[in-house]
């Protein structure tokens, strides 16, 4: 397949050696090649073009072309890359929502009659959180014959003793400032920022983490495809505790956006290496769970899925140099890509994806790094 990458940061570039790997001909853009290709190494030979990803036509004049259009921007220029997809005749891939908009859906959707006119398939906030986080929701929702809630719990913490983000500056900010989306009694509705705070248990060597409410894709996304009565999704860990004390001070606001000297630009693998090296930069790690809670064969059931990915200092044992959320993101895009949709068409987020292509993802993650366990605990249905 002929894909164009737009936006080779940590994630973009990981995900093009992986395309590269699968034997895609790949071809990129980016507003700053030369810092591109810092990320891509230069023993990788692939084109990257200056491209302005806020003008539709510098996109579709850099991609033409191209049979799929993957957009690892920040959300925030999603609308754009849409349209520029369109004009190209290219199905579509992204890794994010932005909140703007309709409140309580994805400015993706909107966009959906638009790509099956044209016979193409979008497939939305395709990476680890949203991403893999819905497929491992509606694997539980297809071992139950109703499901009654949905919670998805976070981890995200990062040992330096200086500045230093996972997730690019962007995608941080916009985070810390948005506010997380609930459902609750079949309505959407917003939750408190950093609020609701609960005790979750991840399992070992995690253990208990305190997580509050965090606006993240899967809630405005999975209730319109699996009915179910609530979803939240909460985040713990020293990144989220970081942003909250932020939060409390003051410091975060839209107006201003996100100030330098908070949100680091997202670091090049020759800056990763020079804080291991200096021991500045001690380990990462990134952590998901799943719990789906319902009815099966009359009788209360709760699915939970646990998902764990290297740390940094696994990923760097393995010559990897990037964040253990770039390289989730980047891994799960490709699988997604890999079992791309080509015959579904219109704007399609994870779980709305055919049972046999979640499958066949969730089967090739486990094989390629991420350990996913799942539980399933049943109760007998007391007669009242």
């Amino acid at each position: 397949m002929r894909i164009f990458v737009l936006g080779v940061g940590a994630t973009g570039s990981y995900l093009v050696k992986l395309l590269t790997r699968q034997g895609h001909h790949v071809t990129c853009g980016d507003r700053d090649p030369e810092r591109a290709r810092y990320f891509l190494g230069a023993k990788l030979p692939v084109p990257v073009e200056r491209v302005n990803a806020r003008d539709v036509w510098n996109i579709v004049k850099a991609a033409r072309g191209a049979q799929l259009l993957v957009n690892a921007c920040p959300p925030m220029l999603n609308r754009i890359v849409l349209r520029a997809a369109l004009r190209l005749r290219a199905h579509y891939l992204d890794l994010a929502s932005h909140y703007t908009g309709h409140p309580f859906r994805a400015e993706q959707v909107e966009f959906a009659s638009r790509f099956e006119e044209k016979r193409r398939a979008a497939v939305i906030t395709a990476g680890v959180a949203p991403g893999l986080t819905n497929l491992l929701i509606a694997a539980g929702a297809d071992l139950l014959d109703t499901v009654e809630s949905v919670r998805v719990r976070l981890y995200e913490s990062t040992d330096t003793d200086a500045p230093f983000s996972q997730w690019s500056a962007e995608a941080s900010f916009d985070e810390a400032v948005a506010r997380p989306r609930v459902y609750v009694d079949r309505r959407f509705r917003f939750g408190r920022h950093f609020g609701d705070r609960e005790l979750f248990r991840f399992p070992a060597p995690i253990g208990p983490v305190s997580v509050v409410l965090a606006a993240q894709d899967e809630v405005i996304t999975v209730p319109y495809a699996i009915s179910m009565k609530s979803m939240d999704v909460k985040s713990g860990g020293s990144d989220i505790d970081r942003l909250r004390k932020w939060y409390k001070q003051g410091r975060l606001r839209k107006s201003r956006g996100p100030v330098a000297s908070l949100f680091m630009r997202t670091p090049t693998p020759r800056t990763i290496h020079k804080l291991l090296r200096r021991r500045i930069l001690h380990n990462a790690h990134f952590a998901a769970s799943v719990i789906v809670e319902g009815i099966a064969d009359k009788c209360p059931t709760t699915v939970r899925w646990d998902a764990a990915v290297p740390s940094l200092f696994l990923l760097r044992r393995q010559g990897l140099l990037c964040s253990p959320i770039a390289w989730a993101t980047a891994r799960m895009a490709a699988l997604f890509i890999k079992h791309f949709p080509c015959d579904q068409f219109g704007v399609i987020p994870p779980e709305s994806l055919s049972i046999d292509i979640r499958r066949a993802i969730l089967r090739d993650a486990r094989a390629r790094g991420f350990r996913i366990v799942k539980h399933v605990a049943s109760r007998a249905r007391r007669d009242l």
